[in-house]
């Protein structure tokens, strides 16, 4: 099948859509210098089978149409969870690397400075099992900042990984929680967080193995937090959602177990969140409402006082006519925004 692109919505022109053949779930902006005109996306298919499908396409500020770039996209076996570019890539390289998670953790590596000659090939496979060639699927992973040659994994069997992908090799798993451990996110170089099934939010530090802080339980007991997201502007915050429910939950990692903030705009489950890459304050959320939500925290929030959550409205507001269950705010184009929705992706200019 075919992808194509559309121009602009017609309810907002600072939306643009791109059409695939495939429903899409996880998706990633490069981060390279080189693409600093042009934006480039991963986007994994979201097919319950084990074809599935990673499509590489860019989007052009100038025209304002988005371009499949088929020689870079590449078949992935199961749905990706996640992807996710090397967070700092090397000026002017030719080259950029792609992590996904599914069954185990695989680097790709695009090879993108002759269009006659671009390519993808499979670096590695990440396999974190002790017992043999199974491995517990991983439910989601991040890239360190920091020290790039660090990934961090979290797995449903409880465990999250933390992996040298330079030598290939874990560095150290950690049994982080109760139960099903559903996302992860590093906060500095040798710290990182995670969320489960347990409702917790545990943060760790890899001076200190032994030991992780609970900074955040959920107040019904263990219903699950699904996603974390620490804010790179600002690592004092990080922000959490729980299952089945309409509220983010912002937190402040001085002030433990009482949030600084809950967001409760969305009126139906929120599925995604992300903080702006460079304004400390701004967060953007997106749910089964079809609403993708941009919150500006108060001044009080920032100085770590709690807000009370009827007096917080969203600054920007964009509805689309389906379940959004993706979003990534592009660190490297930071007046965009992705989501995605059915086997839609729109780039939103904010």
């Amino acid at each position: 099948m075919e992808q194509s692109s559309t121009q602009e919505s017609p309810l907002n022109p600072n939306a643009f859509t791109f059409d695939s053949a495939h429903p899409i779930y996880a998706m990633a902006f490069s981060t390279s210098p080189s693409s600093s005109s042009s934006p480039r996306l991963a986007l994994g298919s979201f097919l319950e089978e084990y074809a599935n499908r990673v499509d590489i396409v860019s989007f052009d500020d100038e025209s304002l149409s988005f371009r499949p770039e088929p020689s870079l996209s590449f078949d992935h076996p199961y749905p990706a969870t996640k992807l996710m570019f090397h967070p700092r890539p090397l000026p002017n390289s030719s080259t950029s690397l792609l992590a996904s998670s599914c069954d185990y953790l695989r680097l790709w590596q695009l090879n993108h400075g002759d269009p006659n000659s671009n390519t993808t090939e499979l670096r590695s496979v990440l396999n974190n099992s002790k017992s043999g060639d199974f491995s517990a699927p991983l439910t989601s992973f991040d890239w360190n900042d920091a020290e790039p040659r660090r990934i961090g994994t979290s797995s449903i069997d409880t465990t999250c990984t933390v992996w040298d992908i330079e030598r290939g090799v874990v560095e150290t798993q950690l049994i982080a929680h109760d139960k099903e451990v559903y996302d992860i996110a590093w906060g500095e170089a040798g710290v990182f967080a995670s969320v489960s099934a347990d409702g917790s939010v545990r943060v760790f530090d890899l001076r200190d193995k032994e030991h992780s802080n609970i900074i955040y339980e959920s107040p019904r007991p263990d219903t699950p937090l699904l996603r974390l997201a620490w804010n790179k502007a600002d690592p004092r915050y990080m922000a959490t959602i729980l299952m089945d429910s309409s509220r983010v939950v912002v937190l402040d990692i001085r002030s433990p177990a009482v949030p600084v903030a809950e967001l409760q705009r969305h009126r139906a489950c929120v599925n995604a969140i992300s903080w702006a890459p460079q304004a400390s304050r701004h967060l953007c959320s997106a749910g089964d409402d079809g609403q993708t939500l941009i919150w500006e925290l108060p001044a009080t929030a920032a100085a770590g006082a709690a807000v009370p959550s009827e007096g917080i409205d969203p600054v920007l507001e964009y509805t689309v006519t389906a379940e959004v269950n993706q979003l990534q705010w592009s660190a490297v184009h930071p007046d965009w925004i992705g989501i995605a929705f059915a086997n839609k992706v729109q780039l939103l200019r904010v």
